[in-house]
């Protein structure tokens, strides 16, 4: 593999422009804290990158060579910090516009593990609440998404706030 051999631009056919030559994908992490409450780990993105200040998912351009999930969680490690080491799948939703795909792997972890940012693509990275996540100012394409990511995790759509 060519590292970073995906980064690059793709037009579609209505002039919007997406990341990632061969596509992209990113991990919804989602864990139970003490009292049952689920929650999903969120990037508060950098005011720099494309579509910065919004909240979404660590994720990112997939290489040549790579599967979606191997996509996912190699830039998760490049974005953000802590231990990745025990999750289970879940799932995963697939964004298909035809020319180009996004990959959301619904992850869940043990517990809520701490995690920071690893890079300077995150402005924050936090444990959001399942009913506050919604509330916040997401990324467009992952507000669109956001009904069906929850369902994914196996939690009740009246939690979406959208």
């Amino acid at each position: 593999m060519q590292d970073g051999d995906g980064n690059g631009w793709v037009s579609l056919p209505d002039g919007s422009r997406r990341w990632g030559l061969y596509g992209a994908a990113g991990l919804l992490l989602y864990a139970d804290d003490m009292s049952g409450t689920g929650h999903v780990l969120l990037q508060h993105r950098a005011e720099w990158t494309h579509m910065g200040g919004l909240w979404g998912i660590p994720g990112g351009a997939r290489n040549r060579d790579e599967t979606p999930l191997e996509a996912a969680v190699r830039e998760f490690r490049e974005e953000v910090t802590g231990d990745l080491s025990e999750y289970t799948v879940l799932g995963v939703h697939e964004h298909d516009l035809s020319v180009w795909r996004y990959d959301t792997f619904l992850v869940r972890m043990p517990e809520l593990v701490p995690f920071h940012p690893g890079n300077s693509e995150s402005l924050e990275v936090r444990w959001v609440s399942l009913d506050e996540a919604g509330g916040l100012p997401l990324l467009p394409a992952f507000r669109s998404a956001w009904p069906q990511l929850l369902a994914g995790l196996g939690a009740p759509s009246e939690t979406s706030g959208a």
